[in-house]
């Protein structure tokens, strides 16, 4: 019998029990610190990475491809939900959905921002994208090529983005898409009053003219000022002179002579 047999044989149980134990704490601290330099090195990568996914998600938008734009943007977002350009994300995000006709994505995504970042200095920004995405834009190519009236068009999302561009406007006076949110309201004031106005000479030629009177009274109420004023008090005077009214309707025609001369 070798010496190394001897040895190995006569060892006592304690000590084999003991130098297992010994080999599997090394090999344990060994995967620890290799699991941690990948760890480290991997972060390095995600960190690297997601730059580089935002600077293509910009260009993508930069070029018009805002649907390659906006699903490299919402993959960062699932993948990096606490980035320090989360914020960001979620602007240049919105904008991409507005962008590419994803309107009520936009307004949504708006939202969501608005009510996570209340006091974020570029929550104008957001407020001016929401308004966009509610605003009517031209007519179709069908509506123009048959002249379609527009005033006859119910304002669908027309008073949402009046009342959006208001508030940007009230909280935000000195914000850089004010004056752009005061041009586009004098547009959509019109655009409602005239709509009213519409709806007021339905009822009008229909013989209901209280109904008429209160939408045209309506219309002039709330969008003072509008060009259609005009033809509200028109649709007034006459209401007034079916419903017998005479004072009433001869006070109207001096109020419009007075502020419409030309008329």
């Amino acid at each position: 019998m070798t010496l190394r047999n001897y040895t190995s044989r006569t060892a006592h149980p304690g000590a084999k029990k003991l130098h297992r134990l010994l080999l599997v704490g090394l090999l344990s601290g060994m995967l620890v610190l290799l699991s941690a330099c990948a760890g480290n090195d991997e972060q390095q990568t995600e960190i690297g990475s997601l730059q580089e996914a935002y600077e293509k998600a910009r260009d993508s938008v930069a070029r018009k491809n805002y649907r390659r734009g906006i699903q490299i943007f919402e993959a960062i977002q699932a993948r990096f939900p606490f980035s320090d350009l989360s914020r960001q994300i979620q602007l240049e995000l919105l904008y991409a959905y507005y962008k590419s006709g994803a309107n009520e994505q936009a307004i949504e995504a708006a939202d969501t921002f608005m009510r996570e970042n209340p006091i974020h200095p570029r929550v104008d920004y957001a407020l001016y994208i929401k308004s966009l995405a509610y605003f009517e834009g031209e007519p179709g190519f069908t509506e123009r090529w048959f002249r379609k009236d527009m005033t006859k068009r119910p304002p669908e999302g027309v008073g949402q983005s009046y009342a959006t561009l208001r508030r940007l406007v009230d909280r935000y006076p000195a914000s850089p898409y004010s004056a752009d949110a005061e041009q586009r309201m004098v547009y959509l004031k019109n655009r409602l009053a005239a709509y009213e106005n519409h709806v007021a000479d339905y009822y009008f030629r229909r013989g209901a003219y209280v109904a008429a009177l209160n939408r045209a009274r309506s219309s002039l109420e709330e969008f003072h000022g509008a060009d259609a004023n005009v033809t509200s008090l028109k649709i007034m005077a006459s209401a007034y002179e079916k419903l017998g009214m005479k004072d009433l309707a001869d006070d109207t025609r001096r109020i419009l002579d007075l502020n419409f001369p030309d008329q």
